[in-house]
Parts: C-alpha cells; sequence; structure tokens
C-alpha cells in the first residue's frame, strides 16, 4: 500500500466473519474500496478480484494482499457477495459470462456502473439475484466518497448493512428508495467533482487574469473550496446560512453574488444537472433489456 493510501481514514466497516467478497474489474474504485476494507481490519484473505491486466492484478495483491485472478469465474468461485466495478458498456458482457455461476451460488450483486439499473443486471445473470445499484464518484479514492445506492426488493436488511459497510469503506453512503432517482445521484455526486473542479479552474484563471501568478492563484483557490468544504460538512450549518455569514451587504462578497446571479449561475447549475441526469437515462435505455 503506498504513503498515500496508508494514510487515509478507515471510514467504513470491516466484512463480517465469513464474508467473502469478489470484485469483478480491478480498476481505481475498485482499488479504493477494497483499501477502505483493508483499512478498517477486513482480513485479505476475504477478497478476491478477477482482474484481466497482470500489472493491476499485480499492484492489487502487492499493496492490499488480496487474491487476484486473470478468470471472473475464479474469482467468484468463493463469494457470497459479488462487486461489479467493470465499465457500463461491458456490464451485459460480464454478466452473462458469470450467468451460471450466479445462478448457483444466488450472491448478492454491487453494481458501480453508472446508468446500468437493476433490473438489467438481475436479467443478465439469469434473474431472481438480490442486486444493489451504487453509484459513488472519484473522491472514493482519497476515502472522502459520495455514493448513492438502490436495492431491489430481494435484498434482505442484513444484504444491505453488508452493501453499507463495502460502500461506506470509501465515504458516505445514502439511500436511494426510487432507482430512477439514480440518475440524479449520478448528476449530483457522481459527476459533481468535475463541476467543482471547473470552478476552481475558473477561479484560478479570473486571478491569474487581475495580475496574480498562477501558482499562487491556484494554491489560494484550492485551499478556499477545501476550506469551504470542510466548513459544509464538519459544522452542521446549512450552505444558505454559510453563504450569509460571509456576505455584507455592499461589500465584495456581494458584488461577485450579484455578478453570480446576473449572469443565471444558478439556472446554468439546474441545466447542468438535468442535462447529466438525461444523459444517464440514455445510457441505460442504450444497455438494452
Amino acid at each position: 500500500m503506498s504513503d498515500s493510501e496508508s494514510s487515509l481514514p478507515a471510514t467504513g466497516c470491516r466484512l463480517p466473519a465469513g464474508t467473502a467478497v469478489a470484485f469483478i474489474g480491478g480498476g481505481n474504485m475498485a482499488r479504493s474500496l477494497i483499501g477502505g476494507l483493508i483499512r478498517a481490519g477486513s482480513a485479505p484473505a476475504s477478497v478476491a478480484v478477477g482482474e484481466p491486466s497482470v500489472e493491476l492484478a499485480a499492484a492489487l495483491t502487492r499493496d492490499f494482499g488480496v487474491a487476484a485472478e486473470s478468470d471472473n469465474r475464479a474469482a467468484v468461485r468463493a463469494a457470497s457477495t459479488w462487486v461489479l466495478s467493470v465499465k457500463p458498456q461491458v456490464v451485459r458482457q460480464v454478466c452473462e459470462s458469470l450467468r451460471e455461476e450466479a445462478q448457483a451460488r444466488r450472491p448478492l450483486v454491487i453494481s458501480v456502473a453508472a446508468g446500468i439499473r437493476v433490473g438489467q443486471i438481475e436479467q443478465w445473470l439469469g434473474g431472481c439475484l438480490a442486486v444493489v445499484r451504487c453509484m459513488p464518484n472519484t473522491p472514493a479514492l482519497i476515502g472522502a466518497g459520495a455514493s448513492g445506492l438502490f436495492a431491489n426488493a430481494r435484498v434482505n436488511a442484513a444484504q444491505r448493512q453488508l452493501a453499507e459497510s463495502i460502500v461506506s469503506s470509501s465515504g458516505v453512503v445514502a439511500w436511494i428508495e426510487d432507482e430512477t432517482l439514480m440518475d440524479t445521484v449520478t448528476a449530483i455526486s457522481g459527476s459533481g467533482p468535475a463541476y467543482f473542479f471547473l470552478l476552481v479552474e475558473a477561479m484560478e484563471e479570473a486571478a491569474v487574469a487581475q495580475g496574480m501568478p498562477r501558482d499562487i492563484a491556484r494554491k489560494l483557490a484550492m485551499q478556499t473550496c477545501l476550506g469551504a468544504g470542510r466548513m459544509l460538512t464538519e459544522g452542521g450549518v446549512p450552505p444558505r446560512t454559510l453563504r450569509e455569514r460571509v456576505t455584507s451587504p455592499g461589500g465584495t462578497t456581494q458584488a461577485a453574488l450579484d455578478s453570480f446571479a446576473a449572469s443565471g449561475f444558478a439556472d446554468a447549475v439546474a441545466r447542468a444537472v438535468a442535462a447529466a441526469t438525461a444523459r444517464g437515462r440514455e445510457m441505460s435505455a442504450d444497455s438494452g433489456d
């Protein structure tokens, strides 16, 4: 495990004794969840990974001590929980290749593929399975993720708790009871980090245009946003209240906010979230039944 990974907080819970989890796909999201589980005290022997890339597989074994297999069937052989952490466009192919194993073992299946519905996953795996759909985001890589989860009716209370334990190993989780809202989860937390990065990028460029050296502009913009984020998550104060507290009538902040309002900032954000939500629905439709 790298120094940066070893310094991350153990945000989740360890796996219950006797629980074996197989990750299908060993990319960044799988790495973040596996790392979180190991940091929380889960035994490496309880985790297996199916990953065809020799380099990725070797890195997971080296850093976390988990078993990595090039064959997905071998990876799921002893697992009662499967985490589908592959790209959305290959989920159907992967599921259909594991249909026989799924019907024989009846695992809890957790999918982190954007836009793929639980009904599609259940059907591709042969039906009658407990499936949880999860939409994490890239800050999960540093233990600061935000994930929405939706479970089909076959997921029992113990399985919901298990899914939450696995996903919370990389950040906070929220259960969504209406699957149609998962596309909005994707638009807010899944795509949201890019909106934030765009804001910081724009702040940096605006400061440079005012004559500030780029390195200083970036440093100040990044730390300002980090501090504001911590105030939101650690203070328990609504964002509106925090905004009002730093906005003096007739002051510099008010001038900036007035400019945002005149430019239609809130409407632009609403349109962006609506566009991302619509694209999530399209991705689901494009995947077929």
